[in-house]
Parts: C-alpha cells; sequence; structure tokens
C-alpha cells in the first residue's frame, strides 16, 4: 500500500508517528478487503445462510431432496441421463476381485467359490454380485446413499450361507436421534459409539412408504437395532456427516426449472397453433349458416359461436367463429421467438456442472466437440468416476462384501483363510480414439513404463487368465501348422517373417544389411 503526501509529512516531522499510521493504515485495510463474499451489503442483502452441522442439516433437508430427486429422475429425462451415465462409467461390467495370497493354486480355489457365490448372493435371487452394485451405485447417486445387509441363510443347501439385502435408506428410523447412554450418541438412525464410529443401525422391517405398512405400527411396527457389523453404508462424504445426500443437489432446482420453461414453451406453441377466423359484420337475424332468427333469438344470441351455434370458450387449430352484436373482438398473436435452444444449452451446461458430469454425455449434444475437447473434457471425468470407484464403492462395498464372504466361507469349510488379501479391477474406461489408445499402451510397454499385467487389469481381465488363453491358442495354431498374421512370434508388424525381418535389419546376420544401408 503506497504511502500518500500526509504520511510522507508525518514521517518527516514524526518518525514513529508515521510508522505507527502506516501499519494500523494495513491492518485497517486487510479487515476491509479479506473477504468479498463475506461482505454485507445491498447485493447480499437476504443472504443469511445457516451455521449448523451437516448432520443437523441433513435432518432438515434429507427427505425431501431425496424424494425430489427421485421424482426428477423417474420423470425428467435429463436427471435420468445423468444418474445413468455415472452409474454406467463406475461401474460397467462390474468391478471384478483377484485373490492375491501368493499362492496361485489357493487363489484359484477361492476365486471358484467366489464365482459360485456370487451368482446366487443376491436376497431376492435376481441379480448376481455385479448386478448388485449396479443396484447400489443407483441408489447411492440418485438418492444419496444405500445400506447392505449382511445376511446368514442357515439350513439352506448353498455352499456359502451368505446373502445380501439391498436396503433403501427410508428404512432408517430417523427418530432415534440423541444420546442413548453409555457414551453412545444416535444420529438420524445411525448409533455412534465414544469413538464416533457406527455401532448400530436401527432399520424399519419394511419400507415406510409401502402400502399398508403404517397400519401395522399399533401391532408392533417398530425400528429393530442391527449391528453395525452387519451393515454396509455407502455414501459421499462431504462433510463430517452421518449420511449422505443425493448426488445432484446442486441441479435440483435447475431440473425443475427447465421442466417449467419446457411447459410453458409447449403451451405456447400450441397457442401459436391456435389460428382461428372470425365471421364478422353478419345479419343480426341470421347465424351466417341460413337460419334465419327473430328478435328475441338474436338478442339473446349476441357473443361468438361456432358454425353448430354453441357458444365458444376455447380455441382450437382451425376453428372459425361466427361474432354476432356488433362488438369487436381482439384475438392474442403470440409473437414466435428462437432463444429456447440457447436457454435450454444454458441451463443444461449448469445441470451438468451440479452432476459434475460433462454437458456432451448429459445432453448427447456433440455439435461442437471436437477429439482434443472431448478427450480433455472425459479426462476430468474419468478421474471424478476412479473417485467414485476407489475412494467409496470399493472399500464401503466391494471390500466390506469380500471380507463377509470369507469370514462365512471360512466358517463353512470351503476356503482356507478366513482373511485373504484382495486386488480390485474396475472396468476400463472407454477411449476416445481406441487406436490411439492401444498405440500408447504399445509404446508404454515397450519403454518399460507399464507391465503388460497392469494394462490387461486395466480391462479387467486376469493377467494370468489371458496368458493362459493366449498359451493355449498358440499351442492349437502351432499343432495345426498355422501362420497368422497376427501372430508377434512369426510375424513382424509390417507384415514380413520375424525370420526375414532379423535377417534384413541385423548387420551381424549373413546376408542382412544395417540400418544405414
Amino acid at each position: 500500500m503506497p504511502a500518500t503526501w500526509l504520511d510522507h509529512l508525518i514521517g518527516y516531522f514524526a518518525p514513529g508517528a508515521g510508522e505507527r499510521r502506516l501499519i494500523e493504515r494495513a491492518k485497517l485495510e486487510a479487515r476491509i478487503r479479506s473477504y468479498a463474499g463475506a461482505n454485507k451489503n445491498r447485493q447480499s442483502g437476504g443472504w443469511t445462510p445457516k451455521g449448523a452441522s451437516a448432520n443437523a442439516e441433513l435432518s432438515v433437508s434429507l427427505p425431501a431432496l431425496r424424494n425430489r430427486m427421485r421424482d426428477l429422475v423417474r420423470n425428467n429425462p435429463h436427471a435420468a441421463k445423468a444418474v445413468s451415465t455415472i452409474v454406467v462409467h463406475a461401474i460397467g461390467t462390474g468391478i471384478v476381485p483377484r485373490a492375491k495370497t501368493g499362492n496361485k493354486g489357493r487363489d484359484r480355489k477361492i476365486m471358484a467359490e467366489w464365482d459360485t457365490w456370487t451368482k446366487s448372493c443376491h436376497s431376492k435371487g435376481l441379480l448376481d454380485f455385479y448386478g448388485l452394485q449396479t443396484l447400489v451405485c443407483r441408489e447411492f447417486i440418485e438418492a444419496g446413499e444405500v445400506l447392505i445387509r449382511k445376511r446368514i441363510r442357515r439350513g439352506t443347501s448353498a455352499a456359502v450361507p451368505l446373502e445380501l439385502q439391498v436396503l433403501e435408506a427410508d428404512l432408517l428410523d430417523t427418530s432415534r436421534d440423541g444420546p442413548v447412554g453409555n457414551g453412545v450418541t444416535a444420529y438420524q438412525g445411525i448409533e455412534q459409539d465414544a469413538s464416533d464410529r457406527p455401532s448400530g443401525y436401527w432399520l424399519f422391517p419394511r419400507h415406510p412408504g409401502d402400502s399398508g405398512t403404517w397400519s401395522l405400527e399399533a401391532n408392533g411396527f417398530r425400528s429393530l437395532r442391527v449391528p453395525a457389523a452387519e451393515i454396509a453404508h455407502v455414501f459421499e462424504m462431504r462433510r463430517d456427516q452421518s449420511r449422505g445426500e443425493p448426488w445432484g443437489v446442486a441441479a435440483i432446482a435447475g431440473l425443475r426449472d427447465l421442466d417449467d420453461y419446457r411447459d410453458s414453451e409447449m403451451m405456447r406453441k400450441k397457442i401459436e397453433a391456435c389460428a382461428v377466423g372470425v365471421v364478422t359484420g353478419g345479419d343480426e337475424t341470421d347465424m351466417g349458416v341460413g337460419i334465419p332468427l327473430d328478435d328475441s333469438e338474436a338478442a339473446a344470441l349476441r357473443g361468438v359461436y361456432d358454425s353448430s351455434g354453441a357458444t365458444v370458450d376455447r380455441f382450437e387449430p382451425g376453428m372459425f367463429l361466427y361474432a354476432r352484436g356488433g362488438k369487436q373482438i381482439t384475438f392474442n398473436s403470440p409473437a414466435a421467438t428462437g432463444s429456447y435452444e440457447a436457454y435450454k444449452r444454458a441451463s443444461l451446461q449448469d445441470i451438468a456442472a451440479g452432476f459434475r458430469v460433462p454437458y456432451e454425455l448429459l445432453s448427447g449434444d456433440l455439435a461442437h466437440v471436437s477429439y482434443i475437447s472431448g478427450r480433455l473434457g472425459l479426462q476430468e471425468f474419468y478421474r471424478l468416476v476412479e473417485v467414485i470407484q476407489w475412494q467409496i464403492l470399493v472399500p464401503a462395498f466391494c471390500q466390506r462384501v469380500w471380507d463377509w464372504f470369507c469370514e462365512v466361507a471360512y466358517t463353512a469349510g470351503k476356503i482356507p483363510l478366513a482373511s485373504v488379501p484382495v486386488e480390485w479391477a474396475p472396468p476400463r474406461m472407454p477411449a476416445v480414439d481406441p487406436m490411439k489408445q492401444a498405440m500408447a499402451d504399445v509404446i508404454d510397454l515397450r519403454a518399460g513404463l507399464r507391465s503388460h499385467a497392469e494394462i490387461v487389469q486395466e480391462r479387467g481381465r486376469p493377467p494370468s487368465d489371458v496368458l493362459a488363453e493366449i498359451a493355449e491358442f498358440n499351442a492349437a495354431v502351432d499343432a495345426a501348422g498355422i501362420v497368422l498374421d497376427s501372430d508377434p512370434r512369426k510375424v513382424a508388424k509390417s507384415g514380413a517373417s520375424q525370420v526375414a525381418e532379423a535377417v534384413a535389419t541385423d548387420p551381424g546376420t549373413p546376408g542382412g544389411r544395417s540400418e544405414a544401408s
């Protein structure tokens, strides 16, 4: 902050006072210019956000947010597309585990039991484990959170008597809120111990919104406590909260406004289509269709009528009206406007930002996308998808289920270990240009920057399975005496034989030539 002429004058006669003046001025300037967003002025009038905790804010707003988002997903195509886009990219065909005990034989046995169990792990018997991943992710994005309950089904014929029950967050008894004793506090149906760790969930036996559910309340319909060890709670922790909010909560108002604007635009178009013809200047004693009237009937029929003599109280396209009584009638002529497309594009950009997905994926509008811009936009989205996979879905759901499976399978005598190290492989993100992506993988592999196993894992396949398939295929081809152009053992990239290529390029080979030649 530069000194003024007055500062120089005071400093000349009283250096100490001048220095103190400059210090105080600097403090005052810093206080005034701290945060423009915190200023209280005419522009910020009425903006008084609450400073409540995350749990306090969610306790009031969460039911409305969840119900409104579900309604939008059911009825608004853009909300449905946004949720579907995130789920498809985060789950794809499934996030696949691989046992990593260090013993290949043991790993194969564990994975064989896992593959058998995944086909019947759903408590309702409708989905396999990877279908459950899609259901869990969809509910977590749409409603903000989802609960998965561990169910042990004793006495069944299943080798591993473990089933997974997917529960909507509506089943949480939010009336269980406050201290419950022994240092345990409940937050909207979730108990937390003295270390702020979940210790139990109070759940209703049925969805409160089911028909006839609340009629059972007098007969003992109440929530029951389920230990936290039997629940996997999936949600995004944006603050230090106990529950989650819908993923696109920032776009709810925008989606509703866009719906209203679309309805208004449709009504305006319908009104524009109501072009009517009005017949005026006819004889008072004639309806205009050859039917004479006496004076009393003519007086009674003053107004606007259709060709059948019925009173007109609404317009339809192509109508011809007959005006009687000598009164002038003026009809609304709405002006056409071409701003709808621009407004919708701007609105969808805001909605896409609220859902944290690219505008092009939300709208399907690829008119202004090039290879470079599309790749840049998708790279940021793919990073977000990786956050969803590795920071939410894998630790909160997939790993919990794997631990449950290993525990129950070990107890049932199906696997040799109760705790098995595991490696998860999410589906590979689709490439903007598969050819360029494949070439990039080849360059990284040849340069030693990545391993073959890493590249295969990104595609969701176990590297050992891929190598076994390649070895089996190569053996079959060699036994049949076939040489394929795609076989890098015998055919070079140029299409020539590997032996001939080596002879042509290796100067140490008899008859060969050097690169310089």
